[in-house]
């Protein structure tokens, strides 16, 4: 029997159910959200904001999850490629404000005319289009991702030391983007946003249909990311996970297949971090910090690594309880977060899905399978 030939989960209905339950709930929170503020079924704009953030979080999880539950990359810095998408999209909604801002100046940001920029920067140019920056929300981290996986697994470079490298480039991009002479705010970062498409982006019937777009990317980036997992690409990945030599032997390149879930995790990351972008109002150096990274790793360690449906309830879940831990016991966030994982990893080692398959007939397609050592003398 080959080695990618053992038959294990590939259909992946949870994250059928998981599309559809997330384009649902986004649309019923932006309907319930146009109601009168006298209606008892009303979602103030803080909710469908929060809601909004919170799937867009979900992608980055997403994009861990592919990386990590089935190609065995576990990645410390993937929150670089959500900032990148997000600071894409934060220069086409600055170019957006237009004269309208503080100094009144239509081609150049506040920030640069206080900064005494005289011109607009080169890499800026272009950005006052829509589908320009949108183009630029997928090249840039992919690019990005495709120069450092091709350095990285072109040398063989795993385990703790691909986990340090990547949380070391995202430490020097955050460096990077808090100096107030790459062009992107500092330390304040890009915000003061007015308009997206036009549109005010603070009225309601906008915050709505951006909920309603991200509930509807991240169900898009889920079924895209069932079908290059569910076929033989899928067994591919899990047969570099649990054993690479092997593979490699087989006539397999490793560092090709690697390389190519690599970029398309750092796409699916920037698009949500675009969306977050338009959630929260805001993009600035911190969204390139490591912790946010880790933060996504625990994420994906509760919902339950490999599942792709995992990932999805982890983030949600996770940054729920964040949201009112926070407004509860602020200082012990961290201690809870870590808690968390602790006992994740100790009791709950399949996360929160590893609940549900034992209730299920059809457990094996939930959960991504482990390729045997004892198949080697039948490859």
């Amino acid at each position: 029997m080959s080695l990618l030939s053992k038959p294990g989960a590939r259909s992946f209905p949870g994250a059928v159910r998981m599309a559809a339950v997330v384009v649902v709930v986004a649309i019923v929170l932006a309907g319930a959200s146009m109601l009168p503020e006298s209606s008892p079924l009303h979602v103030s704009a803080f909710v469908v904001s929060l809601a909004g953030k919170y799937l867009a979080y979900a992608m980055l999880a997403l994009s861990v999850d592919l990386v990590w539950g089935f190609a065995g990359i576990l990645t410390l810095g993937h929150a670089a490629f959500f900032a990148l998408g997000g600071y894409a999209m934060g220069m086409y909604l600055m170019r957006e404000i237009g004269a309208r801002g503080v100094y009144g100046n239509s081609n150049l940001p506040d920030f640069m005319i206080f900064l005494s920029w005289k011109s607009l920067p080169w890499y800026w140019w272009g950005t006052d289009h829509f589908a320009w920056a949108m183009l630029l929300v997928l090249v840039i981290p992919a690019a990005l991702a495709g120069v450092f996986g091709w350095l990285a697994f072109r040398s063989r470079v795993s385990g703790v030391y691909l986990s340090i490298i990547t949380q070391a480039l995202t430490y020097a991009l955050m460096l990077g983007f808090f100096q107030n002479g790459l062009g992107f705010g500092g330390n304040n970062g890009l915000t003061d946003f007015k308009d997206i498409l036009g549109a005010d982006l603070h009225a309601p019937t906008t915050r709505a249909v951006l909920l309603v777009v991200t509930g509807v990317m991240l169900a898009l980036a889920l079924l895209v990311s069932r079908f290059v997992v569910g076929g033989r690409f899928g067994n591919l990945l899990v047969a570099v996970r649990d054993a690479e030599s092997r593979t490699r032997f087989l006539g397999y390149r490793p560092d090709q297949v690697k390389l190519l879930v690599w970029v398309f995790s750092a796409m699916i990351a920037a698009v949500g971090g675009a969306l977050y972008v338009t959630q929260v109002g805001i993009i600035n150096p911190g969204e390139f910090a490591p912790a946010n990274s880790i933060e996504s790793v625990i994420w994906v360690a509760v919902g339950g690594r490999g599942t792709l449906a995992g990932a999805v309830l982890g983030a949600v879940l996770v940054n729920l309880g964040k949201t009112l831990f926070t407004a509860w016991l602020p200082e012990f966030w961290l201690y809870g977060l870590g808690l968390l994982f602790l006992v994740t990893t100790l009791f709950l080692p399949n996360g929160l899905m590893g609940l549900w398959r034992p209730m299920k007939k059809a457990a094996p397609e939930e959960v991504t399978p482990e390729v045997s050592d004892t198949q080697g003398d039948e490859a």
